[in-house]
């Protein structure tokens, strides 16, 4: 089925353009999101006029979402989640969970506008790709972890914590508790 692109569609081509796309992908997807029209002599016709009008619309869209691009740039959000000793999460997070955690940290999000691209199903520090336009996009920080604590610790280290590294951690501490009591009692005496 030919159709002609009412706005960029990635990988696919530009506005304007008439492409060929299987049938399916064109009357449950381009078709009732408004991505395309029929390529049709008289669609043709009536694409050519609206040109100008769709093409500036789409600029104005562009120039917002460049905007909230700017704003969104170097943002990392936290999920809290359930997960094993060795990291693996009792689920996973989806782009629903992303979009309600940017909404909460003061933006909004669409879960539709977040493209994740390998499936997050372990804690650690992953880039997440927002699309706010089809020429737009943005990559934001997703750290999934169990507390507040270890979300703090991974964006230290840039990596997944482990319990081992929170049991090392909680030595650390506690050895060095017991340095400063030490050191306190000497001075005592």
């Amino acid at each position: 089925m030919e159709v002609i692109l009412l706005e960029r569609v990635e990988k696919l081509g530009q506005m304007g353009q008439v492409v060929k796309v299987k049938p399916g992908y064109a009357r449950n997807y381009l078709l009732p999101q408004k991505k395309a029209m029929r390529a049709t002599k008289a669609n043709l016709a009536v694409f050519e006029k609206q040109r100008a009008h769709l093409e500036a619309v789409n600029l104005e869209r562009r120039k917002d979402a460049e905007v909230v691009a700017a704003k969104m740039d170097k943002v990392s959000v936290v999920i809290t989640r359930q997960a094993a000793e060795t990291g693996v999460l009792y689920g996973s997070v989806a782009n629903r969970d992303v979009s309600e955690a940017l909404t909460a940290a003061g933006y909004i999000v669409d879960r539709k506008q977040v493209a994740i691209e390998q499936p997050i199903k372990t804690l650690g520090l992953f880039p997440v790709r927002l699309v706010l336009h089809p020429e737009v996009s943005v990559t934001v920080t997703v750290n999934v972890a169990r507390t507040l604590e270890e979300a703090e610790l991974q964006a230290q280290r840039g990596a997944m914590v482990t319990a081992a590294d929170l049991l090392e951690e909680e030595e650390e501490a506690a050895d060095e508790a017991e340095e400063t009591a030490d050191e306190e009692t000497t001075e005592e005496a």
